[in-house]
């Protein structure tokens, strides 16, 4: 399938901090609830994550995520999900985090 330039820029990709990381013991599959700061102009953002295999909650504090930002808000069990946060399948299917590769500003737009 092709997209169009403009289909590519209607979805807002930005980078956030983890700044707090927390078991979801009610999620159907094993997960993690995320907190993600993308900065003023976005604030904080709550996101729910199928990365426990690669991570533990107290690891990920400070880390650098891409997200998708302009998603509706969708329920997972007891959390509201408000952003998309990015992975890509390891050679077992298991969620690797997208990052940047050095620090970056909070907010910034994937281009």
């Amino acid at each position: 399938m092709t997209i169009s330039f403009d289909d590519f820029l209607a979805v807002d990709v930005r980078v956030g901090r983890i700044t707090r990381a927390e078991p979801f013991p009610e999620a159907r599959k094993p997960a993690l609830k995320l907190w993600v700061d993308f900065g003023p102009e976005i604030g904080e953002k709550r996101s729910s994550a199928q990365i426990t295999v690669h991570y533990r909650p107290e690891e990920l504090i400070g880390r650098q995520v891409l997200a998708v930002v302009n998603f509706p808000p969708r329920q997972i069990g007891k959390v509201l999900s408000e952003v998309l946060v990015l992975g890509v399948p390891d050679a077992a299917g298991e969620v690797v985090l997208i990052g940047p590769g050095h620090e970056v500003p909070l907010g910034g737009r994937l281009f």
